[in-house]
């Protein structure tokens, strides 16, 4: 199991679970930049009157005005509750990065203490745009701010101070800190969203396939309910073709009917079964001793790879379980991949204490590449790179972790000490699985 592969489901991609990009509303955009402009006017009003610093006021308005215009001109002209297209987007935010670096240039340049400000459009691009499109944003802005630290007004300052001159060495530093600002957060923001929409999409591929697994235990109440409703009918025409055996004299129409009666009996029979709850087929359905459980989940790939080594402690009382349809999912999907990675044999092994249960999944294949090894559990971490064949999506491992946290249980990976192999080691608590003696 030294490499693992999502399930067969996974090998068709659905695009409802693919991450989409540069999904914005123009109502957003619109929004985040009156909330720009609003600020930007309580700043330069509030620094001009209320801290007396002599701005070049009317650029400064003029720049403010600007995009309170490009957001007049948008709001009269495009329906703001569309998708921005990801160039609107771009040639949107590229244009608030310009602004931003206009009014800071009127107010000194990078000496502005809000110099950092124009970080603040590259992270909403971050958020909103694919790779190729931030990054140049991002681009656009650390040139913009290089132009800023270069050509730019003096910074306004008290009159009695006389002018305010940074030396050249520290405006030199504080440009690099507003390019490091611009960088660390535009990757920070890219790699957080980017596992949450991985996140996002793999946990609605692992809601899917336990909405299968309810979908197949909810067809089993539906044909009980269909062989109830069907009985009735069926007696009727039982009925009818034993009456008609009855009075016929022809033999052979006679026979004719005798069929009808006996085929009817044996639909009658079917249905009976169908019609029973599995609890009454089966005893085993509804519990399931542990041993079993390993049996029920490795039985479907004996003979697909390696071959599934069960062992369990001798001579103890083996405790017997609810029948959850996610647990033997779970193992079922580690044991395929173990199968399929194994050389000779894979060892399915269990033991248990007086507060949980411990399944210990083990091959004697190549052992997890140490490159993935810290990272398995998560979504789309794949490792059939190195296999012939199509690769799934790297859900599988996903998937069946989930599903065992959800037992409240957890899963841990390494390779088998001191030889090859991987190893593969669940824990679940006796509360939450085990019936009550």
């Amino acid at each position: 199991m030294a490499l693992f592969h999502a399930d067969a489901d996974e090998h068709s991609t659905d695009p409802s679970l693919t991450p989409r990009f540069g999904r914005v509303r123009l109502r957003t955009l619109i929004v985040l930049r009156w909330l720009a402009v609003t600020g930007q006017t309580l700043t330069v009003l509030g620094v001009h009157f209320g801290l007396g610093f002599d701005l070049p006021l009317a650029l400064c308005l003029l720049a403010i005005a600007a995009s309170a215009a490009l957001n007049l001109v948008i709001s009269l002209t495009q329906p703001v509750q569309r998708f921005a297209s990801e160039r609107e987007s771009f040639a949107q935010l590229a244009y608030d990065v310009f602004q931003v670096l206009a009014l800071v240039s009127l107010t000194g340049g990078t000496a502005n203490p809000f110099a950092f400000v124009v970080a603040a459009p590259v992270l909403i691009g971050v958020a909103a745009l694919p790779v190729r499109w931030w990054m140049t944003l991002a681009a656009l802005t650390i040139a913009g701010s290089l132009a800023m630290s270069v050509w730019h007004l003096p910074l306004p300052w008290h009159e009695s101070a006389g002018l305010l001159e940074l030396p050249a060495l520290y405006r030199t530093g504080l440009w690099l800190a507003l390019v490091i600002t611009i960088a660390f957060t535009a990757f920070y923001a890219w790699r957080v969203g980017s596992e949450a929409r991985r996140m996002g999409a793999a946990l609605a591929a692992t809601q899917s396939v336990l909405a299968r697994e309810q979908r197949l235990s909810a067809l089993g109440a539906l044909s009980a309910a269909a062989a109830h409703e069907l009985g009735t009918p069926l007696a009727t025409i039982q009925l009818t073709a034993k009456e008609m055996a009855r009075a016929l004299k022809d033999p052979e129409l006679r026979e004719d009917a005798a069929l009808l009666v006996s085929q009817a009996e044996r639909c009658r029979d079917i249905l009976k079964r169908l019609s029973q709850a599995p609890s009454d087929s089966d005893q085993m359905h509804d519990r399931i001793a542990l041993g079993d459980l390993l049996e029920e989940a490795a039985a479907p790939l004996n003979g697909l790879g390696a071959p599934v080594i069960i062992s369990l402690p001798p001579g103890e009382d083996m405790p017997r379980l609810r029948r959850r349809p996610e647990l033997i999912y779970a193992l079922g999907n580690f044991v395929e991949n173990a199968v399929d990675f194994g050389r000779a044999e894979v060892s399915l092994s269990a033991s248990w204490s007086p507060t949980e249960f411990t399944i210990t999944l083990a091959d004697d294949g190549p052992g997890f590449p140490a490159d993935i090894l810290s990272k398995l559990g998560e979504p789309y971490i794949s490792t059939r790179r190195n296999q012939a064949g199509p690769g799934g999506l790297g859900l599988g491992v996903f998937i069946a972790t989930t599903l065992i946290e959800r037992l409240g249980g957890t899963v841990r990976f390494e390779n088998r000490p001191g030889r090859s192999g991987a190893l593969v080691e669940m824990r679940l608590p006796r509360a939450r699985l085990e019936l009550e003696a």
